[in-house]
């Protein structure tokens, strides 16, 4: 990359930090003209990462050197293919969730757009960045701003839900900087290419001291990835959040599944000695524990916005269980699963709020009682039978049955692709040299497991909600409310359509990751852009 497009690096990180400090300058009454700044904002991020996906889908990484030093001493933000989706997948999601909000969920708080800019700003930041320690200020950035969000409409729930939040996620941050200091102590350096480099070479008491230091920052990722038992608080803060919070939240544990993409075979791959594939057993067990925990709590969520936080968990436990593997091949599957299943989970958190419009919470309580002891008038069944469905609910749950099917992942969308691709992985024989191991049908055996959970869940939820209702109110939805949820929805269609060539992306990426070489070479020989009297000089 060069000339203008190299600059266009930094431009996701300073789009959003300008916008939300323009926001600041408006009052809070004039929440029309700051939605549209917010908006614009947003579009001009997606087109940002649109072109920066068809420059990373190359050979060469993209190294930007912020104050013209060169790595490992200078601060470097380095883009490459798995960056690059990234922020597409951010911008994306940011999107809709903000077209959602601005019917009326962005006039119940203060800061909700400047907030919404710097969550950006923080998930932008932290794909981007290519060391540890501006990771660490830039996950502090995002956890800042979406501790605001999280409060954001008030309410008791929202507010003991995210005070047990923000603790957790303070506790987490303790922990980074613990990991981040005990590999700079051992290493001398905090940039993840020169730590590729320099971990083989640390031994003895020094390689256990770097080691720990491992460990302790991989719990900080864990959390913020959701791994059971470290999810609790990750479930609250999705259930009471409001509902274009949750909608965007969808990528935060995709952050924390990034950065375990990206370090996991950076450092301890197949250069990394004795440390060799340290932590992977543990995202195996952890993964799979993740999957079928988040499975059980599909099962047993009656509420719709709780068995969406479940569903969450059930991605964090595929794609953990799937880096676990550290097989190209998997990766290239986790990455399409990643895509589809946030996409789809946050269309599932906007429709939520707009079906339980229609509800009475007590009328919701009374199905579950009448559908558990089989209290249920036949005759009064029979007379409602052929009543025509009005257009609003007809297009909720066209919605809510495409929700249903990603989820479970059922053919012929997005979500069988991403499940069949990993099996595929998984059971090739010239991919698996020592044959299929216990592990490999275990996790086969989950994953058609959780779609199975997904399936019963949803339709359990919608003949209650759509077939067989208590009593059923149409909602009054707005178009700017259920475009961004068939937006999101379209999407997963267009990643089924083409799914050819997403998927060869998705493997060139996986092979990037799985062999980090160029990766090494690109950040540290990237030179110094010469000054104006320099000339060529370096």
């Amino acid at each position: 990359m060069t000339g203008w497009a190299h600059h266009l690096i930094i431009a996701p990180i300073l789009l959003p930090l300008v916008a939300g400090a323009l926001l600041l300058l408006y009052d809070e009454r004039r929440q029309f003209l700051k939605g549209v700044v917010n908006l614009i904002s947003t579009l001009a991020m997606l087109c940002v990462a649109v072109t920066l996906l068809r420059f990373a889908d190359g050979s060469t990484t993209g190294v930007y050197q912020l104050g013209n030093w060169p790595a490992p001493f200078g601060i470097v933000l380095v883009l490459d293919r798995l960056t690059a989706l990234m922020l597409v997948l951010t911008s994306v999601l940011a999107i809709a969730s903000l077209m959602f909000s601005l019917a009326r969920w962005h006039k119940v708080g203060a800061y909700f757009h400047t907030l919404f800019q710097l969550l950006l700003m923080g998930v932008n930041g932290a794909v981007l960045t290519g060391d540890l320690f501006n990771l660490f200020v830039f996950f502090e950035v995002m956890l800042a701003a979406s501790y605001g969000l999280v409060l954001h409409g008030s309410g008791q729930q929202r507010v003991r839900a995210g005070l047990h939040y923000i603790a957790v996620n303070l506790s987490a941050s303790f922990l980074f900087l613990i990991g981040v200091a005990l590999i700079y102590g051992v290493t001398g350096t905090l940039n993840m290419a020169d730590l590729a480099i320099r971990i083989p070479a640390v031994t003895g008491n020094d390689r256990l001291l770097l080691e720990a230091g491992a460990a302790v920052l991989g719990i900080a990722f864990l959390i913020k990835a959701g791994m059971w038992p470290l999810s609790f608080s990750l479930l609250n803060a999705y259930t009471v959040a409001a509902a274009p919070v949750a909608a965007i939240f969808a990528i935060l544990s995709k952050v924390g599944i990034y950065v375990l993409l990206r370090l996991s075979p950076l450092f301890f791959g197949a250069e990394a000695g004795t440390s060799e594939g340290f932590g992977s057993k543990l995202l195996l067990i952890g993964g799979m524990a993740t999957l079928t925990y988040g499975m059980i709590g599909v099962l047993a969520s009656q509420a719709m916005a709780r068995l969406a936080a479940y569903s969450v968990l059930v991605s964090s436990g595929t794609l953990l269980t799937a880096i676990g593997f550290s097989d190209t091949g998997v990766t290239g599957g986790a990455l399409f699963y990643l895509v589809s299943s946030t996409l789809t989970v946050s269309a599932f958190f906007l429709l939520i709020e707009l079906i339980e419009r229609g509800q009475d919470p007590a009328a919701g309580i009374l199905a579950v009682t009448a559908e558990a002891f089989g209290d249920e008038d036949e005759d009064e069944a029979e007379a409602e039978a052929g009543v025509a469905l009005p257009g609003t609910l007809a297009i909720l749950g066209v919605c809510f049955g495409g929700c249903g099917i990603l989820l479970a992942g059922l053919p012929p969308l997005s979500g069988f692709i991403a499940k069949l691709a990993m099996m595929v992985a998984l059971f090739n024989p010239a991919e698996t040299a020592t044959g299929v191991s216990t592990t490999a049908w275990v996790f086969t055996l989950l994953l058609i497991l959780s779609g199975l959970s997904a399936l019963l869940a949803m339709s359990r939820v919608g003949i209650r909600v759509f077939w067989a209702p208590i009593e059923a109110v149409v909602p009054r939805v707005l178009i700017v409310e259920v475009v961004p949820i068939v937006l999101l929805l379209v999407l997963t269609l267009a990643l089924t359509v083409q799914g050819g060539p997403v998927m060869r992306y998705m493997e060139d990426t996986a092979h990037a990751l799985r062999a980090p070489t160029q990766y090494i070479q690109d950040v540290l020989s990237a030179p110094r852009v010469p000054a104006p009297g320099e000339g060529g000089a370096q």
